[in-house]
This record gives C-alpha cells, structure tokens and sequence, in this order.
C-alpha cells in the first residue's frame, strides 16, 4: 500500500517515496540491535570475571578430613639403601644430547640367584654412547648383589658383580627371570637397546653369556623392553616373550629434533617414531646335561604381529606385559602395554597361536575410545568376588587403568573402573612407571604401588605445576565401595613418598620377616630400598612352588585358598609385573587375624593338588 503522507514534492506511491520509507524502517532495526548490543555488553562486564584455575603442585597425599570410611594402618617402610651396602647408581650416558633411551631405563630383578631361599637383587644400566665424549672410561655394567641378611638381623647385600660374567658393557633396560634349562638355577635375560643377553646360572654366583648359541638376537638395531619367560605351550619348559618399544637410532632421534618451549631440544615422544613387532620364542627343550638351551623364533605365525590398518606398519610401542590366564582355560594368555597406541589382548589359541582381542575385550583403549601412555602393568584377582584386575600405569595428566573384568558369560569383557575403584583421580598429574599388586599390611587383600617420575628434566619451564622427581603412591586395599583409598605419609613413613625420577620397581621379603619389601629405581640415581617395618600382628602364610622338567619354578601356576572367615583369595605364580622388572616367586599370603582353612595349587599343566600350609612360616609345595 502507498503511502498516505507523502514528502511534499514526492507523489503517493513513487519509487522515491518507497525507497525513502525502507531507509527509515532499516535506520530504525539499526538502532535497535546497536541498543540490544549495548545491553549485552553491559550485562557480561557487570558479571563477577571468574577467578582463573590452577594446578597444585604434585605432593604427597593428604588425608581426607571427612572421618568417612576406614584409613590404612600405619605400617612403616624406611628407606634402607645405604644402610644395607647398595652402592649402585643408575647410569644413561647422557650428554645433553637428548636421545630418547636415557630417559626410559631401568629394571630390577628380585630372584633367588644361588638357591639359599632368600631375594638377591640385579640392577640394569647403560652405558656411554659410542661417540661419548668420556670414551670407555664412563663405561656401566648391570650390578649383581648377593643378599647377605642373617636371620633375625639387619638387611645386608654384598656387591658380586665383578667376576660374575655380568660385568659386561651392554645399554640395559630390562630383565626377566627363569629356569630355562631344569637345573633349578635362576638364568637372567636382559634387554635394552641393540639386542638382547642371556644368560646361563652356573652357581656360585656365576653366569655365562649363550645368547648366540640359544637362537636369540646378540646384536640387533632392535630395542628391546619388557620380556617375560611362560610356558606358552604347556609342554613343561618356558618360551619368551620380547616386547619392542619403537624404531630408532641416535640419527633418527637427531631427526626428529623434538622442541619443548622454553626448553630447547626435549626426549622425542614415541608417536614422533615408527612402531615395532614384539618377539615370540619357542623353547625346544628338553635341555641335555650341560647342554645350550635352544630357541625357534615363531613370531610371525604366532598372531602376534599387530600391523596398522591404515598404513600396514608394525603399530605396538610395548613397554610392559602381563602373562595370565585370562579366561580360566589352563593356558597362558598375553596383555600388553603399549605407549600411545592401544594395547594389545592376545589370548592363547592352544596351538601356539594367539589371537588380538584388545578392542573387544575392552582393554584396548580408555572409556571415550582413546589411547594412553601405558608405562607399568600388572594382573591380580584383586577384590572378595575374585574378579581379575588389569592395573596400568600411565602417563601424565592420564588416570591410571583398572580394567576389571565383568561378571558376564563372556570372561574376556573388562571395563575401566579406575575412577570407581579409588586408583583413577588420585593419580592423574603424577606419570606412572613401576606398578604392581601387593599386600603390604598382611590383611589378606591386594594394595597398588606406583613409581613415578617425568621423563623431561625441565618439564617445570612448561608445566609448572609438574615435576620431575615425584613421590610413590600406594593405594590401600580397605575393601570398602571404594577399594583403594590412597595412604598418606603419616600412614606408610615419608620414605616411601620422597620425590624420586622413579622407573623399574619390585618387592621381595628380603629379611624373611612375613612382609613384603620394595625396591625402586631411578634415571641417573641410586635405587631407593625400602624395607616394610608393620608390626600389625597379621597372619601369613609364604609358599614356594617347585615345578617339574623345565619350569621348576612353576611359573604360571595358580595358589587357591579359603579362610575361616569365608574370604576366597587366588595368587599366580609370576615373577614379570611392573616396569621392566621382576619381583620374587615365593607367593606372600596375608591372612589378617584369620587361618588359611583350605588350599590347593593348580599346576602349569592343570593339574591341581591340596595341600596344609604352616602358618607364619614359609611352605614348600612339589609338583608330582
């Protein structure tokens, strides 16, 4: 319609009066929206500005001062180091060069090296480059130590090293315990960058290098990790798993050059490096008097290698494994660690193959469907219904995994119950290396302790609410809605909690007292020895198995036990948990102020037998 006012001079309806009408309707929802704007804006600066989030600098746990639900016992560990004779220091020959190796040793073994029933101790290291500046003359070995401790008395070690034939130059990473050859004496395998060693328990204190006549690699461009000795077969002797971190050489580290703002050069991350296959070795025992225990590489049937689908490049990035019986069939089963690529489930097919079930069974990834930096591991029946555990360290700023398996039909689904479960939140900021079940208080339940400790010297340039050496953390087993309620140093001693750049860790009754000690290592430094001080008046029961033929250690076999307060407890013979390390192979068992009223064994072979432990001493099971 035209309008009825028309500007003098404009006739009613001329396309001058329509455009003049249109400019006065737009200048007017001009104003508006510039009126609305304003508002707005007025509104948002009236508004409080919020405070911004911090951090807190990692410390050692405090505990909550609700007064809900139970809080550990107080039992003490007190660092013992120097006191009982270790002298050992950690050695990755850097120079400022930033090679990726230096920042990911070392491993420690708790075994039983000459049969006198008491835990010794190995300590890998490495060694100076080849184009070190210092030549031959910084030049470290793996350090042996004899445990010399008398009944009754103080914990004591003698440095055995020299003489031992392990005081050989080799840049070591970790070690893996085992019987190879069925003469009842420990043989040690180490791993690390270029190859691996193997060596041959002679006694005495004494061991010999037969890598090369065994079938393994002496000199390889591969770096080796975690390695684990199982009988994966179940003909008697133990077979070898070798789990490979990623392809690299001092050049390709060079290359990649990684740079951390307002740092300057920094360790590479492993997703800067291509992946790796691990490495399957069959045992082709039986071993002939005096003979060399020798090897069959069967990797590439075995399933074991895991390819991208994207690319067809190796994916696995492994820095632990946990050998175990997933599926309660009496065959040993693989879950492997990987760092920043999904971590792998091979279950064992009984034919020497495995199959990957990692995705499906829900270990694979994290709850949104995302890989994590995964360091530690270890696999315990770990709560009263038995329910099998799969506890992993992770890297910093990522909870650690408690994959715990469901009540279902199917026995290989899991899920991450790491918040609910008390081990999530609590260790988010901290990065996690060593890691492993144990129970320290002798109360019949399984508690986690973690060894922790950056990679980057001077991560706090970048983060500062990061360090570089970090405390332990050790989650007590209350048995509560929430299992794990983390122990303050009022409650486990400030020994425990002192920063360390922690690596490699293991426990062992190193005194023969009935409680569990531990042990920790670190990049660069001395090992931290801590011994387990509880004067609870706890009940335990310590059993050692003695396997037949070539595993006489018995590695694999299952401990089942019932108490007079109707608790179910289950303990796997298995020196491979944690970081890069083994711990002992007697099975410490607390019992609380309860008795043991049934137990069996279940033998690698499946066959089980009954047996009466003797309480508070240590009780020798023989395989029939």
């Amino acid at each position: 319609m035209a309008s009825q006012n028309p500007e003098p001079g404009r006739p009613p309806g001329s396309d001058e009066e329509v455009i003049t009408q249109a400019l006065r309707r737009s200048l007017v929802v001009l104003v508006l929206l510039c009126v609305v704007a304003a508002g707005a804006v007025w509104w948002l600066q009236r508004r409080p500005v919020p405070q911004s989030t911090t951090l807190a600098p990692i410390q050692s746990p405090i505990a909550s001062d609700t007064g809900r639900g139970p809080r550990p016992p107080t039992v003490r560990f007190t660092d013992i180091t120097r006191e009982a004779g270790i002298r050992f220091t950690h050695h990755n020959g850097a120079q400022g060069k930033k090679l990726l190796p230096e920042t990911m040793g070392g491993g420690v073994a708790c075994f039983d090296l000459d049969g006198d029933g008491d835990a010794d101790l190995l300590f890998t290291s490495g060694t100076d480059w080849p184009d070190s500046e210092h030549g031959t003359r910084g030049t470290a070995t793996s350090i042996l130590y004899r445990n010399d401790t008398q009944p009754g008395g103080p914990i004591r070690f003698t440095d055995i090293t020299a003489g031992s034939g392990l005081d050989v130059p080799f840049y070591g990473m970790g070690v893996a315990c085992g019987d190879l050859d069925g003469d009842s004496r420990t043989d040690l395998l180490l791993t690390g960058v270029g190859g691996l060693r193997l060596f041959r328990n002679l006694g005495e204190g004494r061991f010999v290098d037969i890598t090369g006549p065994s079938g393994l690699p002496a000199s390889s461009s591969e770096w080796s990790t975690a390695a684990a000795w199982f009988d994966l077969d179940r003909d008697g002797d133990l077979d070898l798993f070798i789990g490979h971190y990623v392809e690299w050489s001092p050049q390709m580290d060079r290359e990649v050059n990684n740079q951390l703002v307002g740092v300057g050069r920094a360790y590479g991350r492993p997703w800067l490096f291509p992946g790796t296959f691990p490495s399957l070795y069959r045992n082709d025992g039986p071993v002939a008097p005096g003979g060399v225990p020798r090897f069959t590489e069967i990797s590439a049937r075995s399933g074991l290698r895991i390819q991208n689908p994207a690319t067809g490049l190796p994916m696995a990035k492994t820095l632990a494994v946990a050998p175990i019986d997933l599926n309660d069939d009496g065959w040993m089963d693989l879950v492997v660690a990987n760092d920043t690529v999904q971590n792998f489930v091979f279950t064992n097919r009984h034919d020497g193959t495995f199959q990957e079930i990692g995705a499906q069974s829900g270990v694979a990834f994290d709850a949104y469907g995302q890989t994590r930096g995964a360091m530690g591991i270890d696999a315990a029946r770990f709560r009263p219904d038995r329910a099998l555990g799969i506890a992993i360290g992770n890297f910093a700023n990522e909870m650690n995994a408690l994959y715990v398996a469901q009540p279902t039909k199917d026995t290989l689904v899991f899920a991450d119950e790491a918040i609910t479960e008390g081990i999530g939140p609590a260790s988010r900021l901290l990065l996690k290396f060593g890691l492993f079940f144990f129970d320290y208080d002798l109360d019949g339940r399984l508690d986690v302790l973690t060894t922790n400790g950056h990679i980057e010297e001077e991560i706090e340039k970048v983060q500062s609410n990061v360090r570089y050496r970090q405390p332990a953390q050790l989650f007590w087993n209350g048995g509560g809605n929430q299992t794990f309620i983390s122990a303050t140093a009022a409650e486990a001693g400030s020994d425990l909690f002192q920063p360390i750049v922690g690596r490699g860790s293991a426990y062992a009754d190193f005194d023969q007292d009935g409680d569990l000690d531990v042990v920790m290592t670190q990049i660069a430094g001395p090992p931290v020895l801590l011994r387990n001080d509880q004067t609870l008046g706890n009940h335990w029961v310590r059993l050692r198995a003695i396997g037949r033929k070539g595993n006489t250690d018995a590695i694999g076999a299952w401990i089942h036990a019932r108490t007079e307060d109707g608790r179910r407890i289950s303990r796997q013979v298995m020196p491979t948990k944690s970081y890069l390390s083994q711990s002992e192979l007697p099975i410490n068992i607390g019992l609380g102020q309860s008795r043991m009223t049934e137990a069996r064994i279940q033998w690698p072979d499946g066959r089980e037998t009954s047996f009466t432990p003797v309480p508070d001493q240590t009780t020798i099971l023989r395989q029939p």
